[in-house]
């Protein structure tokens, strides 16, 4: 587990209503669609864990208590599947879950905005710089690499800077993203000038999007009181970030998801499965046989 020289809490809004992907979001939140055999949101979980945050905080919804569920003890499950033979059906079952510091739960009665829903941990943060980790949002870090929470976490440690992590965005998707207009200052590290929210390609002032993980000293939550409604008629984060006095961008090496709609979460569901030694090879011959059938269709 990495170890990140002072800062312990780590924000996760999950809180969307995920009307992008109804009707499965009727009654099952967004955060909790599996994505291979497990839901998004465990994947966040872990990371914040594998960055050495000790203190989770999670902004929550209506109808999301199937989130706070699933990293709860169920103790008739794992007396039954401890009861087989070895631990292994336990492990794959319970994400090292003795490991998992405490999680906090706050709700967000209103859907105003990811500004708002990060303004909701003020009082939490308690002045102490965090970490906000989005819950439709996975990053799958290099063999041997760290996490991508912990690459941005060595800038901010050496800068002194709030961080977002950024990456290059096809034109066909800068409207829904925030992007950012950067200086560069060092390899993969940008200074940011500003960022604009969900962009006509148009008037992007450049392919690079922030993807959901960030690094905020408590300035942001001053910035975040100043906001007024903004694009959707709601708080955003990126308008907040724009005050920071030149936050940084930094560009990983880490593979991301994205869960923020349908193709995103099938495509990930695809690579993460083939990632999967115990599932590559029947699922590529599965793949391999839709390719076939699919090309003789169209011939």
């Amino acid at each position: 587990m990495s170890t990140n020289n002072g800062i312990r809490k780590v924000v996760i809004p999950a809180a969307g209503l995920g009307t992008r992907f109804l009707p499965i979001t009727k009654a099952q939140p967004k955060e909790m669609l599996p994505v291979v055999d497990k839901p998004v949101i465990q994947y966040v979980v872990e990371e914040a864990v594998k960055s050495g945050f000790d203190d989770i905080i999670i902004i929550t919804g209506r109808n999301k208590r199937s989130i706070e569920d699933h990293f709860d003890r169920c103790h008739e499950l794992e007396e039954r599947l401890s009861g087989q033979n070895g631990t292994e059906p336990y492990a794959k079952a319970f994400f090292a879950l003795e490991e998992i510091p405490e999680i906090h739960y706050i709700r967000q009665r209103e859907q105003k905005g990811l500004g708002d829903a990060v303004l909701l941990a003020e009082k939490h943060c308690d002045d102490e710089p965090f970490a906000v980790l989005l819950g439709d949002t996975i990053t799958i870090e290099p063999i041997g690499c760290e996490t991508c929470t912990s690459q941005m976490n060595e800038v901010f440690k050496k800068y002194g800077k709030s961080v977002v992590a950024v990456e290059e965005v096809p034109d066909y998707k800068l409207k829904d993203y925030g992007i950012i207009d950067g200086e560069l200052a060092a390899p993969n590290i940008y200074v940011i000038n500003s960022i604009i929210e969900k962009p006509a390609p148009e008037i992007a002032p450049s392919n690079l999007g922030a993807i959901g993980r960030y690094i905020f000293t408590s300035e942001i939550f001053d910035c975040i009181h100043k906001v007024r409604p903004g694009y959707g008629g709601e708080i955003q984060l990126t308008d907040a970030i724009r005050m920071l006095d030149h936050p940084l961008g930094l560009v990983t090496n880490c593979i991301r998801y994205d869960i923020g709609d349908k193709p995103g979460w099938m495509k990930a569901w695809i690579e993460l499965t083939l990632g999967r030694e115990e599932f590559h090879d029947d699922i590529l011959c599965f793949m391999q046989e839709l390719l076939k059938k699919e090309e003789m269709r169209v011939s």
